[in-house]
């Protein structure tokens, strides 16, 4: 690790946020190991200090989060203290029990390392919100609970429910200690902001203590005294013990004993990694940074084995110390570092005053810290209809928690985000619209007889544009929007531009559909299947594989649903006998523009226009180029593209023979607006505003006609254009 260019920013850092990491370390300790007994109790806060210091060393100088505070933490909290006490009504011995927490705390610091190792960091960042919620807000009611009966002070072995059903079992002694701890934990930061509240809470409560002991309530002896912690066990030589005494009931081990550990180290690997990842995204935000997920969760990992190792309990990248020491000057991972460091000499130097700790002020920081984990703003929820149910996970989760264990919690409440995400996906329309061929039409400029054959026949064609997810929980909305039309039209067009995947049940569905269009001699076609998904799976070539896109002739495969569009309405004016292939070229009288014109005139017109002939592909005009003629088609088609950048165009329309183009440079002079280029070879006709305007001058009853007939088609063109707006916005 290079030296940081903020020293004295880090150092200030690392000590705030071991003031406000140490207290409840050695709370989540306690917790942990007071259910194994009161001897036992002493050895949690030391393995709590132990844990802050080996993570703080660790994590830190190996995560991928500079600034990140890594410490003991309330969901590691919950699950050894509920482990503990699972094993131990199993009649499992004490110092087993103890050696399996610290395995238990190693397996987890393993697969970190794995999660890490196989690139899952961004995987578990997508945790729903719901579970994660539920599972926090559980941590924090079991935090709340496990204490509750600490802070009145009643025997061990009492519930919570027992505990509050007893006032007589209650300790005013410990009742007031927990309520000056609470009390200035919570209130403090209105006031002073430059110490932590729970620095200031734990004082305030070993204050209240030694009030009471000079007033004769309490003894002033640390020792057989069951309103403090009690003694360490020394400084130095509890880290000898802790290394060698944790590891002496190995020999008591079996390979049973040791199953049981699978499923809580699972638990607790994927909590901490969650509340590490969680805090990460935090900081993220907050500084403006991107931190590494794959290696803070490596780094993680290797803390919490070093804390096991030494005896000390696991935990995560924690937010109050985190926001502390980012507050406070941190700026690198060196001030995670000098967190651990300060908290062992904190040990070190203040080990025989941890002893004066009092069970009831530590109970009152985890229960405040407890509150502040429940999501309270989940509660909002249960005001919107749609919101309902994401509060019914979390609630599942919670009561799991609670009545079960959080290992079966987080199940329950990955099952429900899972049938909450295929609920969504089955509940949203996978039919975004359906629209008739005498609604919408293709780009392609048909004469005035093609277009009346379309609005009266095109209802025989149904275009569908489908979107999200065509898989089995669809499948039945979609044969359902879609069983009238089967029954009545000969040509499906299925816009699938929006679809973002296709299962093996969604394709055999259309497959279904294609027989059922085949046995009336119809098509189904797809236009704009997508071939790059996010997912990376190609759609096209996945239905391909399928044998649904054959060459068989009842299914079509169009790039664009225009291209497909046209290819219907081709298809019904050939029904109608119109001539569209073997075409002829037009003389200038079969022009509907110049229909039932005098042949003189036409002549005379015929020669002030060019003939002009281009190649398929052949570009005619090109945006911005200037120009004041218009052409009329003779043979052939024309594309009219609209330049989007160097490689991209939008296709604006379509003109065959018969029609005409370039009319807006024709009648107001200004430069091209778009480009023109040959779809097939194609005959012009063409007549530039200034050789009109001398003819004009001779033949003014013709000119006057031709722009009527231009204003005639233009208006004509417009009219179609309202139809399919109006059938667009229904």
């Amino acid at each position: 690790m290079n030296l940081p260019k903020n020293i004295s920013g880090d150092f200030w850092g690392g000590l705030a946020a071991m003031l406000v990491a140490l207290p409840s370390a050695i709370a989540f300790g306690v917790t942990i190991y007071s259910p194994l007994g009161s001897a036992q109790a002493a050895q949690g806060a030391m393995a709590g200090i132990l844990g802050a210091m080996a993570l703080g060393l660790v994590a830190a100088s190996l995560g991928g989060a500079p600034r990140l505070i890594s410490a003991p933490c309330a969901p590691a909290a919950a699950v050894l203290a509920a482990f503990a006490i699972e094993t131990l009504h199993a009649g499992v011995e004490v110092n087993t029990v103890m050696l399996m927490l610290s395995l238990l705390g190693l397996m987890a610091g393993l697969l970190q390392v794995a999660f890490g190792v196989l690139r899952l960091g961004r995987l578990i960042e997508y945790m729903p919100y719901p579970v994660v919620s539920g599972y926090l807000s559980g941590v924090g009611l079991i935090i709340i609970g496990s204490q509750v009966p600490k802070l009145l002070g009643a025997p061990k072995g009492l519930n919570v429910w027992h505990a509050l059903a007893a006032p007589e079992l209650w300790s005013g002694k410990s009742l007031l200690i927990g309520a000056a701890t609470a009390l200035v934990m919570v209130g403090a930061p209105r006031i002073i902001k430059m110490v932590p509240a729970a620095i200031l809470g734990l004082l305030a409560g070993v204050l209240a203590y030694f009030g009471l002991a000079l007033a004769g309530a309490a003894p002033l002896t640390p020792e057989a005294n069951a309103l403090v912690i009690g003694p360490l066990g020394g400084g130095g030589a509890s880290f000898t013990d802790a290394f060698a005494g944790r590891w002496q009931a190995m020999s008591a081990l079996d390979l049973d004993t040791l199953k049981l550990l699978i499923f809580p180290a699972l638990t607790l690997a994927g909590l901490l990694s969650i509340d590490t990842l969680k805090t990460c995204l935090v900081l993220d935000a907050l500084t403006r940074s991107r931190h590494n997920s794959n290696r803070e969760l490596i780094g993680q990992g290797f803390g919490n084995i070093s804390s096991s190792i030494i005896g000390g309990m696991p935990g995560a990248g924690t937010m109050g110390a985190t926001l502390v020491n980012l507050t406070s000057g941190g700026s690198s991972r060196f001030s995670g570092v000098m967190e651990g460091a300060l908290a062992l000499v904190a040990f070190l130097v203040l080990g025989s005053l941890i002893a004066w700790v009092p069970v009831a002020a530590l109970a009152a920081i985890l229960i405040v810290i407890g509150v502040r984990m429940i999501d309270k703003n989940s509660l909002h929820f249960l005001k919107s209809r749609a919101t309902v149910l994401d509060f019914a996970v979390i609630a599942a989760v919670v009561l799991t928690a609670l009545t079960v264990s959080l290992i079966a919690a987080s199940g329950i409440g990955i099952l429900l985000a899972i049938m909450l995400f295929i609920r969504e996906q089955v509940g949203g329309a996978v039919v975004r619209r359906k629209l008739l061929g005498n609604q919408h039409f293709s780009k392609r400029v048909r004469t005035h007889e093609e277009m009346e054959i379309l609005i009266e026949r095109g209802d025989s064609v149904a275009i569908c544009e489908l979107q999200g997810s065509l898989f089995f929980g669809t499948t039945n909305q979609l044969y359902t929007a879609l069983e009238a039309d089967l029954k009545t039209r000969r040509y499906l067009i299925l816009d699938m531009r929006r679809v973002q995947t296709v299962d093996v049940t969604a394709a055999h569905m259309l497959e279904q559909i294609k027989d059922m269009l085949a046995e009336r001699d119809g098509c189904l076609i797809f236009s704009q299947i997508p071939q790059k998904l996010p997912s990376g799976r190609d759609i096209r070539q996945y239905l391909d594989e399928v044998g649904l896109i054959q060459t068989d002739g009842a299914v079509k495969v169009f790039d664009e649903i225009d291209q497909a569009q046209e290819w219907v309405e081709d298809q019904i004016i050939a029904a109608a006998a119109l001539e569209l292939v073997a075409e002829t070229t037009l003389a200038l009288g079969d022009i509907e523009l110049f229909k039932n014109r005098k042949a003189q005139t036409l002549a005379a017109l015929e020669q002030h226009m060019e003939q002009r002939s281009f190649k398929a592909g052949e570009k005619i005009f090109a945006r911005g180029d200037h120009g004041d003629e218009i052409f009329l088609i003779r043979r052939g088609a024309v594309r009219i593209l609209l330049p989007i950048n160097a490689t991209q165009t939008h296709h604006l329309g379509t003109f065959g023979r018969g029609a005409f183009f370039g009319e807006m440079g024709f009648l107001d002079g200004e430069a091209r607006s778009a480009d023109a280029a040959a779809f097939s070879d194609v005959e012009l006709y063409v007549l530039s505003r200034k050789v009109f305007d001398q003819f004009a001058e001779e033949h003014k009853k013709v000119a006057l006609g031709l722009m009527e007939g231009i204003a005639s088609v233009l208006a004509s063109r417009l009219r179609y254009t309202n139809t399919e707006l109006r059938a667009l916005e229904a």
